[in-house]
């Protein structure tokens, strides 16, 4: 791995200019965010005007239902998953490595909870059908296609020949045919898979991709995309077939995760609702970044892209932020929760955030997914119950919902190894000028200024970017039509000049992210402060936009755009101007 920025990253030895600028002590200006113990903002100046303008929605939205954790942001009315098979669920619907059998005792409590379940007796937790299929779809395809270290454990094996000749008797014919497909996994108690073909033209479809899915195959793009139209939203019904049943959908998703999607899959999963909503709007802007944050959000450190948003569009590189307020697995902190707490409108259209992006006051605009692709949306409460991320979870971060006339880019953070290249090649897909991927804190966007440890686990560190951008040289690539070069790097913040400082924790707080945000654009120099300057700094840079080839220039810009109360202000307008954009 090696470093292609546009110019080199300065040596500790040559950034004496750097040092101590990263946090250093400053008299703070007039109106600054200072935040007291009692966690209220002292009024001033830019501060005072948001806490009149959206305190009132924020008091109004804690008194119904505490909107500081991001636990309360889950939609009401959702039926909760059983706890005792989802927690199997979660180690045995993984990859062919990751996956953890089951020991004889949990995997008797699992069954005899299915078998409860099935026959009425869990009236306060029963295991829902997505459960079911999830759970049985990781099991067949353990036995069909992992490695024997990771196939069934004589556990399993004993705890399923004791139950399964009576769930057999109790189960739905769709969730026998996802535990035996082809009649070879439970002998003579598995003859209805074989037989199996699913009601309605719609259900017989993902049938015939689920088969080649529980043996451990792969699909080509074209059916992976016809599968999705015909069975998304969930609950719709379209004039020649019924809705499909949750169990075989939920078997389809965990089933072509555990499998590793090929990229003509993700491909599919990516570009499959394009034109739910008709042709994107194209915004009036010379550059746009799309900004693709893990949507399940953070649980433990601060999240800065709404921030970096923020400071971003004061010199021009408009940003449009997309997800939910929540989803599952990790249920963390989002944009979205952020901008409800403070009082925005989370629920533009797609033309009302064209509006906003184009607009001089504001700059940047968030789209949520309800409104961008309600089918994707329609899902949600099924992903809680499949425990695991989908493939979904992958190719959500590269959406397009909005286009430009300019210059377009895309970020989108990863953890797991394997997806650094796919999200690179989807992007690629969507033809923009640039594409990133970080791996930062929690698998999302933000860059940190902590030093690496010693200790630090193996594989790619955090901090680790790579991408491509429009190129300014002969050395780049023209395998689609468009010429690019690629970068890699570790971004190294002590060699910027930024102290070494432990990220601030939220723990599921959104009032907490909020402070520290905010205070850091009212001039609070900090950790918080820092990590916007470093993460809008280098999105700039490595995406080689305009006045950034040079770091130094490029980390001064940002922090002008705070220390001027532009990126302040241009945050308070967005919570007044989304309630007015038509």
């Amino acid at each position: 791995m090696h470093s292609l920025l546009l110019r080199p990253l300065p040596s500790p030895a040559k950034s004496g200019s750097l040092a101590g600028r990263a946090s250093p002590p400053a008299p703070r200006r007039p109106g600054a965010l200072v935040w007291a113990g009692d966690r209220r903002c002292r009024r001033g100046g830019v501060a005072a005007a948001w806490m009149e303008d959206a305190g009132t929605a924020v008091l109004e939205e804690a008194a119904r239902r505490n909107p500081a954790l991001s636990e309360s942001y889950r939609p009401p009315g959702l039926p909760r998953p059983n706890g005792t098979v989802l927690e199997a669920q979660g180690r045995v619907c993984t990859g062919p490595e990751q996956t953890r059998p089951l020991g004889e005792e949990q995997a008797m409590r699992v069954l005899d909870t299915i078998l409860r379940s099935a026959t009425g007796e869990l009236k306060e937790e029963p295991v829902s059908s997505a459960q079911l299929g999830a759970f049985f779809a990781g099991m067949t395809i353990r036995a069909n296609c992992f490695p024997e270290a990771t196939q069934w454990s004589e556990g399993e094996r004993r705890a399923m020949s004791l139950y399964w000749p009576r769930l057999v008797h109790v189960l739905p014919p769709e969730v026998k045919f996802i535990a035996d497909p082809e009649g070879t996994i439970m002998g003579a108690n598995g003859l209805t898979g074989p037989r199996y073909i699913g009601q309605g033209t719609a259900e017989m479809r993902l049938v015939g991709a689920l088969r080649e899915v529980l043996a451990g195959g792969h699909l080509g793009y074209e059916e992976v995309q016809c599968v999705l139209k015909d069975v998304l939203p969930v609950g719709s019904a379209s004039v020649d077939s019924t809705a499909v049943s949750e169990a075989l959908l939920a078997a389809f998703l965990i089933g072509q995760r555990m499998n590793r999607e090929t990229d003509r899959e993700l491909k599919g999963y990516c570009l499959a609702f394009d034109d739910e909503l008709g042709p994107p709007p194209v915004a009036d802007v010379d550059s746009l970044t799309h900004y693709g944050e893990p949507y399940d959000g953070n649980t433990r450190f601060f999240r800065s892209t709404l921030f970096v948003a923020a400071v971003r569009a004061c010199y021009g590189e408009t940003c449009l932020l997309h997800g939910v307020e929540w989803m599952p697995p990790k249920g963390g902190i989002t944009e979205g929760q952020m901008l409800k707490f403070m009082g925005a409108n989370t629920h533009l259209s797609p033309r009302q955030a064209k509006r906003l992006l184009e607009d001089e006051n504001t700059g940047f605009a968030y789209l949520h997914l309800q409104e961008a692709c309600p089918s994707l949306y329609s899902i949600i409460g099924l992903r809680e119950h499949i425990k695991k991320r989908p493939p979904l979870a992958t190719s959500e971060k590269v959406q397009q919902f909005v286009r430009a006339r300019g210059r377009e880019s895309m970020v989108a953070g990863f953890y797991h190894v394997g997806y650094e290249d796919p999200l690179l090649m989807l992007m690629r897909r969507r033809t923009v000028h640039a594409g990133l991927v970080v791996k930062g804190e929690e698998g999302a966007l933000s860059l940190t200024t902590k030093e690496r440890s010693a200790n630090a686990s193996k594989g790619l560190p955090v901090n680790h970017c790579s991408g491509f951008r429009t190129p300014n040289s002969a050395n780049f690539s023209e395998t689609d039509g468009i010429s690019r070069e690629s970068f890699s790097v570790a971004v190294n913040a002590q060699e910027l000049g930024f102290k070494s400082t432990e990220t601030p924790r939220t723990d599921k707080s959104v009032l907490k992210n909020l402070e520290l945000g905010l205070s850091a654009l009212g001039g609070d120099k900090g950790p918080a402060y820092d990590r916007i300057v470093l993460n809008a700094a280098m999105a700039d840079h490595l995406l080689g936009c305009s006045g950034a080839q040079d770091i130094n220039s490029a980390l001064d810009r940002a922090r002008e755009a705070i220390d001027s109360g532009n990126a302040l202000r241009r945050l308070m307008n967005y919570i007044k101007i989304s309630h007015k954009v038509s």
